[in-house]
């Protein structure tokens, strides 16, 4: 790099990381240097926003405020104060990873060789704790970090969409005297001032370096790639009560909400219009009779639209003698149990709706 070059990367780095501190949102993650904090922080911000993950962030580790909590605890326990912030896969290797920190002595790794080898660490997860917790010297680039550069840098074509590139950028642009500060300044100014749309250039610490900017081309960077288009799906679910309890059943393991508990519903691959009684007994060997429509309810997980349609029924046999797959629960247990934000959406319709018709019974 020459002269000239290391002066402007001088310069843009001490602008930015000015700015982030000064301007930095007070986020919970934020006020700790703990590894294991910053840990769970990075876990549960991967693919959700930072609103939704400030309450869960502090509810979790209210409840497992160290590892050695978090790997005691019941993989239910966990799922249930995940439920309702999606991608289940990330608690259930989060929990799987406080296992083996317990095992190696109850401290998160402080090199990136060691900090791969806990279950579900990735290589941007491991960087991101490694810089914040302990100041090491490891570039991270996420999706705000990469609109960040490939505006300041004009980045089109097949440049623009390569891993390669951005990993390339962030280690050359890295600060190694504040790799920490420097990787969240990047993050933050992606989120807060150089946004998909609408971005804030007259107020960016960096805009004299963007040559997005200079060339007019702030609106078109970064070139985005095609989205997979939404599938709409068409769902039934079945409310079925014993004794002031409701039926929940588990699914099994798998990549989209496996073994969390739900009222019994049909497949999320199906197309056409959903058969309850048929799919139940082939899915949960449940053989029942539908009855009145309580309601419908939409949701939507990944690129799917959900449009559910909730009915009463009532069982003709079972369920079978299994309660790791079987369970009638009150209501008010609800909350204790792993259960996806879709199912909760299904149980307050339908209280809702025996509100409406003028059920006065004091609900279970």
């Amino acid at each position: 790099m020459g002269l000239c070059a290391s002066v402007v990367s001088l310069a843009l780095k001490s602008s930015l990381l000015a700015w982030y501190r000064r301007n930095r949102r007070d986020l919970p993650w934020r006020r700790t240097a703990d590894a294991y904090r910053i840990w769970v922080s990075e876990v549960m911000l991967q693919q959700t926003m930072v609103q939704a993950v400030v309450p869960y962030y502090q509810a979790f580790l209210e409840r497992f405020p160290t590892v050695e909590r978090l790997a005691a605890a019941s993989e239910d326990g966990v799922l249930a104060l995940w439920s309702g912030l999606g991608y289940y896969r990330r608690a259930r290797n989060l929990h799987a990873g406080a296992k083996h920190l317990v095992r190696q002595g109850g401290q998160f790794p402080r090199t990136l060789e060691a900090a791969l080898e806990v279950p579900g660490v990735g290589r941007y997860t491991a960087a991101a704790v490694l810089s914040i917790a302990y100041g090491v010297a490891l570039p991270v680039v996420d999706g705000n970090g990469r609109r960040v550069f490939a505006r300041l840098f004009a980045l089109r074509g097949a440049r623009g969409r390569s891993d390669r590139t951005f990993g390339v950028l962030a280690a050359q642009w890295l600060d190694p005297g504040s790799p920490g500060d420097w990787n969240q300044a990047l993050m933050e100014l992606g989120a807060t001032v150089c946004t998909p749309r609408s971005p804030g250039c007259s107020h960016c610490p960096v805009r004299g370096h963007c040559r997005a900017l200079a060339e007019g081309a702030v609106a078109r960077l970064p070139e985005r790639r095609p989205r997979r288009r939404p599938v709409k799906v068409a769902v039934a679910a079945a409310v079925i009560e014993r004794g002031g309890r409701l039926l929940l059943v588990r699914r099994r393991e798998g990549k989209l909400l496996g073994r969390m508990w739900e009222v019994p519903q049909t497949s999320l691959d199906g197309r056409g219009s959903p058969d309850l009684a048929r799919e139940l007994e082939e899915r949960h060997g449940l053989r029942v009779a539908p009855g009145a429509l309580l309601g419908q309810v939409q949701h939507a997980i990944t690129y799917r639209r959900i449009q559910i349609e909730i009915r009463s029924a009532r069982l003709l046999s079972g369920p079978p003698p299994d309660p790791a797959r079987f369970r009638f629960v009150r209501r008010g247990e609800l909350a204790g149990l792993p259960i996806s934000s879709m199912t909760r959406k299904i149980v307050a319709s339908t209280g809702a709706a025996r509100g409406r018709t003028g059920d006065k019974r004091r609900l279970p």
